[in-house]
Parts: C-alpha cells; structure tokens; sequence
C-alpha cells in the first residue's frame, strides 16, 4: 500500500500492528477483542497485503512501541490472517470468523450495484443466467435486493429464490469476473478487489422475502411450491407471518404496535384467532383498545384484500425491527428469556 500513517484507520493501524508480531504474540492481543472487532482487524490484515515499511514504522512510532525492532513484516493476506485466527480463537472459530470476513469481502464486489436504479440494474442483468443473477441478488443488501427481485418477471422469481437457497461456493475467479463485467456495463470504473467466497443459501432467501410486498411474497413461495415443495415449505416455515404475533415478548409486541393505526388494528384482527386478538389488545394502550373496539363494532364489510393488506402492515413492522436485532421471535421449545 501507498498511503501514509495518516491516511490508515485505527482499525487498519491495530492490523498493521499485529502483522508485525510473531502469531504467538498477536494471538495473545486478538484475544483481547471481541469477535466483531477480530473481524474488522482480520478483513485489514486480508487487504494489508503489502505495507510500505516506512508506513508501518510511523505508525509503531506513533504508539511508542520501543520494544519491536528490526524488519517489519511487509505482508498480510489471506493466510497471514488465518494463521492469526487460529492462534487466538481457534480453527472452529477461526472458520466461522473467516468465513464471515470473507462473505463481507465478496458483498464488496457488488457494492456498485446498490445505488443503481432498479430499472438500470434490471438492464444489466437482461439477458444473463438465472444463476448469474441469483448471485448478484444474494450479494447484494437484503432491502436492495427485494425491490430488484420485486421488479424481475414474475416466472423468472422462483427460480431465483430457489438459486438463492441452493447456491454453493463460487470461485473467486468467478465473483471477479462478474463483478468486473457488469461494472463496465454499467459504466463504473473498473476497480480490483480481492475476491471471496458467494453468500447464499436460505437464510438470504428468507431476509430478501422478508422485505418484500406480500404481492412478490406470494408469487415467489407459490412458484416454489412448483419447483421445490421442499424448499418452498422450509422458507415458509422461517417467514414471520401475522400469527407470529403469538410468539413475540409483550414488551417487544407493544414496540411493534407503537405506529400502527388502531383501526388498522381492527381490520387486521376480522377473523383473527382469540389468542392473536388477545396478544394484540393486551399490548395496546386503554384509549387505542377502546379505537379498536369502535372500529371494530362498526358493521362494514371488508374485502379479504383489506384484511391481508391491515395484517401485513403489523408483519412488515415485526420483520423490520426483527432485521434490526430489536425483536426476537420464539416458536416452539427455542430459548426464552429467563428472569
């Protein structure tokens, strides 16, 4: 690398610092910091492929560490941060770690493609393989890539997901090269990354799904249904549905409920089970229930349409914050909190 001290990140810093230690000494540093913070210092050390010896002095010198002496190691890479990860966690969670660094690292590739219009990138995928596109959407932010699937042709979106689901490990050489041609296509600058490991599977699938209309929900699980009943039953079975509201903490359903209309409530609960009604009016406030209840009362009849539409607000309101970390939903014998 070319650029001076000044121009490197603490966590960039704290890489170059550890390339400089023999793995027995920078084990015994990494273990000082959390999983997350080894990953960031690990994906530098993965760049930090080659470290202008100057750079690294100025930095030693900038954290007065008088005891390093001598030539400083000029390389990182790939197994430069293995051999760390094993030495301060382990080969298990060195696998893990790895395997998430690099799964961020191959997202990286794509990063171009997140501020194209969806009308733009439907171009630049016309014409390619379902499973060039089904790799690009798996890459790509679970929100970006709903809107993108959202807008492909509706025969086209099952077997996509079901790509998205099965897909295996692609070759760096592979991300690379798709990467690079649809960035020319796109006309961005061509620009070289280290490639890693494809993300996929069903856990991408559901995320994606999860952020999508319940149009586009639809026709995906129902054209999986014809591909793969299988598949299609294993990703119903991880969607957040409305009956899910059963299985939400009161504290994190009255979040959930803290912008939804209470007579939207009303239509979401016509022909609701009495356990989701209770769960529902339990967590609202005494003025909303007592909304709810007008609304309720009120003899007018509702389209199945209105319904769906009320109670989709409530899942989408559910997956939103369960994206966020800040809902958990616990189904059958899955661990609950304990006081």
């Amino acid at each position: 690398m070319s650029a001076t001290d000044t121009d490197l990140t603490g966590v960039q810093k704290a890489a170059l610092l550890l390339m400089q230690l023999d793995t027995e000494r920078a084990a015994k540093v990494m273990q000082q910091f959390s999983e997350a913070e080894a990953e960031e210092i690990t994906a530098e050390i993965v760049r930090l492929r080659r470290v202008d010896p100057a750079v690294a002095d100025a930095v030693i010198s900038e954290v007065h560490d008088s005891t390093i002496t001598g030539r400083f190691r000029s390389r990182g890479g790939k197994d430069v941060a293995t051999g760390l990860l094993e030495a301060s966690f382990g080969s298990e969670r060195a696998a893990g770690v790895m395997t998430r660094v690099e799964s961020t690292m191959a997202g990286q590739q794509f990063e171009f493609l997140e501020t194209v219009e969806d009308p733009h990138l439907l171009q630049l995928l016309d014409g390619e393989h379902p499973q060039t596109i089904a790799l690009v959407l798996a890459h790509l932010r679970p929100e970006r890539a709903s809107g993108a699937l959202a807008a492909l042709p509706d025969q086209l979106r099952p077997q996509l997901a079901r790509r998205i689901a099965t897909m295996g490990p692609t070759s760096p050489e592979a991300v690379s090269i798709i990467a690079e041609s649809l960035k020319q296509r796109a006309g961005a600058a061509a620009a070289s990354r280290e490639p890693a490991d494809t993300v996929g599977g069903v856990a991408p699938l559901v995320e994606i799904i999860n952020r999508a209309d319940k149009r586009t929900e639809t026709a995906v699980l129902e054209g999986l249904d014809r591909l793969d009943p299988e598949l299609a039953e294993e990703v119903r079975a991880r969607l957040l549905t409305f009956a899910d509201v059963v299985h939400v903490d009161d504290l994190d359903m009255q979040q959930v409920l803290r912008g939804i209309d209470p007579a939207t409530l009303a239509i979401a609960l016509r022909g609701a089970a009495p356990a989701i009604t209770d769960k529902i009016t339990g967590n609202i406030s005494a003025r909303n229930r007592e909304v709810l209840e007008e609304e309720a009362a009120r003899p007018v009849r509702l389209r199945a349409s209105q319904v769906e539409d009320a109670r989709t607000e409530v899942v989408l309101a559910m997956r939103s914050l369960e994206a966020s970390g800040d809902l958990v939903v616990v189904r059958g014998s899955e661990d609950r909190y304990v006081d």
